[in-house]
């Protein structure tokens, strides 16, 4: 998995592209990528998503 936190482009293959957490997508090239960032007792996650739509439906 590459780090979120970069530009996902052309460099990267889709098999190490980050999935959309509600339709499952490989996010590549994607402009309406969008990612949301938690911290826990620590630990750091993101949590991605291929469009404004699936990160409503997710926050839902």
């Amino acid at each position: 998995m590459v780090d979120p936190t970069s530009d996902i482009g052309e460099d990267i293959s889709e098999e190490d592209a980050p999935e959309c957490a509600v339709c499952s997508k490989r996010i590549v090239q994607l402009p309406t990528h969008r990612v949301i960032t938690t911290v826990e007792d620590g630990q750091i996650e993101h949590v991605h998503f291929c469009s404004a739509d699936c990160r409503s439906n997710y926050l839902d």
